[in-house]
């Protein structure tokens, strides 16, 4: 067989197997469905623990899981469960975004599992490489023998776990240091840092990858976690009101709490259009760091630094981590000027700053008429 033949044929079975090597499917498509799964899962906890204390609703303050017995007890609330289950969730959103066949997408909950515990802080990031390794194994062994109920989920699982006990540590390991890393600078630096950190999320949140499954796989918070939330916030607000001429109140909502996303079409068109957001990004940035001191504190280890307005969940991540901070005694209140700071960094700067620059930009004929309008 020559090896033209033999690379054809292994091409086919990659093809057969629906194994698509490439930045799209791994870089956008699984980062993306990770952070779906991450919100449905460690997010969405730390709101409905939020929502309890903050209204004293029994229902969701309440103990209603308990494992283990003694000094080794865990209790859970409602919150507390869905946040436990953030491994599986993202491994399982990894497999749905891969297309996985059933066997091998269930049996990624057992390698989520292992992945974003062994992974500690960094486990998201450690979810998505073993998570993908693993599915990727899974649909190539699928439905390849009569056995297949057998087969497939325990090499799907096999695999999963061996590499989560071999690779998870070192790459939560370095997933935390890095974020460390951009935390320790922007606290040393926060002017300049706060500007690259808001700037660089920002561009994220637009672009066709997941901001907040960046932020959470480098445990983002503190400052640098607030200059995320700046960053987001002005591209989100930011492309709302600045296209508001050619969308109107439809396009202010499913950009303001939906996505700048949506304009990516027509910044392929005129990349000149994102300067507004980007300008205005890295000029909240260092406002957040510097004058208001934002930090992102929430819970969920920095899910919501890549949010921005999106559900407003960046700003309720910014609030939890108020009332974490104030009940770990960090914080010893929450006082007018944080909440002023948050207003003016993540909806009022945004909406001024991005139109105005928008209505430079039109004059000097950068941006044209009808070049924001989204379908």
């Amino acid at each position: 067989m020559s090896n033209a033949s033999a690379k054809g044929g292994f091409q086919g079975f990659l093809r057969r197997k629906n194994i698509e090597i490439s930045a799209k499917r791994y870089g956008i498509d699984a980062l993306g469905a990770m952070a779906q799964g991450l919100f449905c899962s460690l997010l969405i906890g730390t709101i409905i623990n939020t929502i309890g204390t903050q209204f004293h609703i029994p229902f969701l303050t309440d103990v209603v899981a308990t494992l283990g017995s003694g000094e080794h007890t865990i209790s859970y609330t409602v919150g507390g469960l869905a946040s436990a289950m953030s491994g599986p969730a993202m491994a399982v959103a990894i497999g749905y975004a891969l297309q996985a066949p059933p066997l091998v997408l269930f049996s990624l909950a057992t390698v989520g599992f292992a992945s974003n515990t062994l992974g500690g802080a960094g486990g998201p990031l450690a979810v998505l490489f073993v998570a993908i390794i693993a599915a990727e194994i899974g649909k190539a062994v699928s439905k390849e023998t009569k056995v297949d109920i057998l087969v497939t989920p325990l090499v799907t699982i096999f695999v999963g776990v061996a590499l989560s006990a071999w690779w998870a540590p070192a790459i939560g390991a370095a997933a935390s240091q890095v974020g460390t890393l951009i935390m320790w600078a922007t606290e040393l630096q926060p002017f300049w840092m706060g500007i690259v950190v808001s700037v660089v999320i920002g561009i994220a949140l637009t672009l066709p990858i997941s901001s907040a499954a960046i932020c959470a796989a480098l445990t983002l918070t503190g400052l640098a976690g607030g200059a995320a939330v700046a960053g987001c916030c002005a591209n989100m607000v930011g492309f709302a009101v600045m296209s508001f001429r050619e969308n109107r109140w439809g396009g202010l909502v499913s950009q303001g709490i939906g996505t700048s996303m949506l304009q990516m079409p027509n910044i392929v068109r005129n990349p000149r259009i994102w300067l507004p957001a980007i300008l205005t990004s890295a000029i909240t940035g260092p406002l957040a760091t510097c004058v208001f001191h934002l930090e992102m504190n929430d819970p969920s280890g920095g899910v919501a630094s890549g949010m921005g307005t999106c559900g407003l969940v960046g700003q309720i991540g910014v609030y939890a981590g108020w009332v974490n901070d104030v009940a770990t005694g960090v914080k010893d209140a929450i006082t007018a000027f944080d909440w002023a700071g948050m207003i003016l960094i993540c909806f009022v700067l945004p909406a001024v700053l991005a139109w105005l620059f928008g209505l430079f930009f039109r004059k000097i004929g950068w941006i044209k008429e009808g070049d924001l309008k989204i379908n």
